[in-house]
């Protein structure tokens, strides 16, 4: 290790000390060390060593309060993905534990998918099977994610944007169902500063315009509750702390409740920490007494928890001074457990106790997931999942017998019915809400009672149309799983029925004679046996018609076009450009026509031709920067003429392209490699390091067509270290 290294390591050194000891300091010291030397030349967007990555990632693992084995594999979670490393490797020299945890982390990237969104879908469910088998993975993936987030500045505009989706829609809610806090809005508000940057900066400057104000008075507030405190409940051991609400929850009140910032009553509060659940209910009475408690403002989270065990009580009262303000009681326990979520009860610590029972329940969710998405073939339905089912706002139900039962807002007495147990859901006839009888698409609310009225009779089960009622994948797979498993036959033929309305509705006409080959096609394509699981399918909803319609338009209509050639009337020879076969000028006979440099056109660009003094007709793409944006206008609005794409015969283009990596050895290598593996002259190369250490390839080519042109560039985008790959002008 070099010097700098060195001191790196000692700051970890210093934080595993801070934080209490017992490490493994050997084993992490060598993970250190294999993840410098296996990262070794390697450059960041940011033009950081590489290695600084992973071991900030270690950092935020140690003050979540992991283990050992915990931050040797956050050390080393790249080592798989970015070099030539295997897990066996990594399972020779630090163990099968770290191995489980570095592979568990590792993305698939190196699999072949369809989509984008299939990709994400297939790595978040490989993700959520090995926090099945060890929850310590999605911690270690978190503080990953946190790390990117801080330092997401360095990479293109648009992966910043779409990271920050991801980032809101997966990760940060995955971290407030562990009860992950610090993460779950360092990632929220890291995430809105780039999506919504003109509102982050709007709450920034309100927090900063208040914040001297309103803390001046919060700090009297405090020490005029702490002496009261000490008055009405002496010897009780109590800690008082200021808290400020975070910018992606003033976001959310501000622009998606319309609220103004000053009609948010919780941005400060004041928390009351203490000893016991007594005296939690005692300060309240305390409080109430002091200070005027608003209307519906209490929230009772100690008796009916949140699902990710979070527990204090909330009340929000107004001061003498009038400003509103929220103060939280909880235990000392329950504060751990709200700052640390599930890393607080790590019971890899002191092994499993009978006290896990709760923290196993917690995990419940990871299965239900999983076998919500295992009755369905699209595997997109995991990340809508973890949209809907992890929720960050709930709604608590009570059965009749006290029962509470947490949702996701906007669930109804189905999904109300599932959850209480299948043969619930699949025997009820309707729902009674406080006493009275509600329609099944009633939406829950905090706090009602409710009961589902169920039946004996034999046969009875669940309708289709619940399908569109339900809100959680939980309840949609029990629906699914039902149907699949008691109504073949009607499935089949609703199936059927509903895809032949759907090709009706979307003009695809299928000749009989080759009906029964196209759905034994379509079926082999969705990995079903046979045409009729693929009817079965539709029928009991594990293939959404929304979904593969579209595509067999798309191919329907390649086909109709191959098979019927349009009668047209032939070009004349003389109309036919001279450079090239594809270009027709419209109203210009026996021309010269040349393709311009400036902008390399391809066929599918949009084009425009140019009346040149003696070299015929150049051709332009009609976003080139050589063209006028309004042709009348122009000094010369005569010689721009229309053009277009004609003909048949397939020619190549040159055309240039280049991409931007993450500087390596082999760079150029694998470029030449993925451009020759598509059968794709290469009439010239150059590559370079950028001033910020990255390195530039810029390749020239031929190309057929822009779908051609776009198909080489995202095989060029899939090589390692690839952030940015776009067409230039030469």
């Amino acid at each position: 290790m070099n010097s700098q290294q060195q001191r790196d390591y000692n700051e970890l050194y210093k934080c595993m000390k801070d934080f209490g000891g017992g490490y493994d300091y050997d084993m992490v010291k060598r993970a250190f060390e294999r993840c410098v030397a296996a990262h070794e030349g390697q450059k960041r967007c940011t033009n950081e060593d590489y290695y600084i990555h992973p071991y900030n990632v270690a950092k935020i693992v140690v003050s979540l309060g992991m283990d050992s084995e915990s931050v040797a594999a956050a050390l080393l979670h790249d080592v798989v993905e970015d070099t030539d490393a295997t897990v066996e490797d990594i399972k020779n020299e630090f163990g099968a534990e770290v191995a489980l945890l570095v592979d568990g982390v590792t993305k698939i990237g190196r699999l072949s998918f369809t989509t984008k969104e299939q990709q994400q879908a297939e790595s978040l469910r490989k993700m959520l099977i090995a926090m099945g088998q060890d929850i310590r993975v999605i911690i270690i993936k978190l503080a990953d994610r946190l790390h990117n987030m801080r330092t997401i500045d360095a990479v293109p505009d648009q992966k910043q944007r779409d990271k920050s989706v991801e980032t809101l829609e997966i990760y940060a809610p995955i971290a407030h169902r562990l009860g992950i806090r610090s993460v779950k809005e360092e990632l929220e508000d890291l995430a809105i500063k780039h999506l919504d940057p003109v509102a982050y900066a709007e709450i920034e400057d309100s927090l900063l315009l208040h914040r001297q104000h309103r803390e001046q008075i919060l700090d009297e507030i405090k020490n005029r509750i702490a002496e009261h405190l000490a008055e009405q409940m002496p010897g009780v051991k109590l800690t008082l702390q200021g808290r400020v609400k975070s910018i992606h929850g003033i976001y959310r009140k501000m622009y998606v409740q319309g609220k103004d910032f000053d009609e948010i009553y919780d941005v400060y509060a004041i928390r009351i920490i203490t000893d016991t659940v007594a005296d939690c209910y005692n300060i309240l009475g305390i409080m109430h007494d002091m200070f005027r408690p608003i209307p519906n403002r209490f929230k009772d989270y100690i008796s009916t928890p949140k699902p990710n065990r979070y527990q204090s009580l909330h009340t929000t009262v107004i001061s003498r001074a009038g400003i509103p303000f929220e103060i939280q009681i909880r235990t000392f326990e329950m504060h751990h457990t709200a700052e640390f979520g599930i890393a607080a009860h790590w019971k890899y610590k002191e092994g499993i106790t009978d006290n896990d029972k709760k923290l196993e329940d917690g995990l419940a969710w990871i299965r239900q997931i999983l076998e919500s998405q295992a009755s369905t073939s699209d595997a997109t339905d995991i990340v809508r999942s973890i949209k809907v089912d992890l929720s960050q706002e709930d709604v608590f139900a009570v059965t009749p017998k006290g029962d509470v039962i947490n949702l996701p807002v906007g669930s109804t007495v189905v999904d109300f019915a599932f959850a209480i147990h299948s043969a619930v859901g699949t025997r009820m006839v309707g729902a009674k809400v406080d006493g009275k009888i509600v329609p099944i698409n009633h939406e829950i609310k905090t706090g009602e009672v409710i009961e589902i009225l169920t039946t004996n009779q034999a046969g009875h089960g669940p309708s289709r149309d619940w399908l569109n009622i339900a809100v959680t994948n939980q309840a949609k797979a029990k629906i699914r799983s039902w149907f699949k498993k008691e109504k073949r036959a009607e499935n089949i033929a609703a199936g059927k029925l509903d895809f032949e309305k759907e090709l009706r509705r979307s003009g695809i006409e299928i000749p009989e004679d080759e009906y029964d080959e196209f759905i034994e096609e379509l079926a082999r394509k969705l990995r079903l046996a046979n045409g009729e699981e693929f009817f079965a399918a539709i029928g009991y909803g594990g293939i959404l018609l929304s979904k593969i319609i579209p595509r067999i338009k798309d191919d329907f209509t390649k086909k109709a076009i191959a098979a019927k050639q349009p009668e047209i009337t032939p070009i004349s020879e003389s109309r036919a450009a001279k450079s090239t076969d594809s270009v027709i000028v419209e109203g210009i006979d026996n021309c010269l026509i040349k393709l311009s440099k400036c902008c390399a056109p391809l066929p599918g660009d949009d084009i425009i031709g140019f009346i040149t003094r003696g070299h015929g007709v150049s051709i332009h793409k009609r976003d080139c920067n050589n063209v006028p944006h309004n042709i009348a206008a122009a000094a010369e609005p005569d010689r721009w003429i229309a053009a277009y794409w004609g003909g048949t015969k397939t020619d190549s283009f040159t055309t240039t392209i280049q991409a931007m990596f993450i500087n390596r050895d082999g760079i150029v290598v694998d470029v030449m490699n993925a451009i020759n593996n598509m059968r794709v002259p290469v009439h010239s190369i150059n590559a370079r390091e950028t001033k910020d250490g990255n390195c530039s390839v810029v390749v020239t080519i031929s190309a057929e067509s822009v779908e051609h042109l776009r198909s080489i560039i995202l095989r060029i985008e899939k090589i390692q270290g690839a952030f940015s790959v776009e067409r230039i002008n030469k």
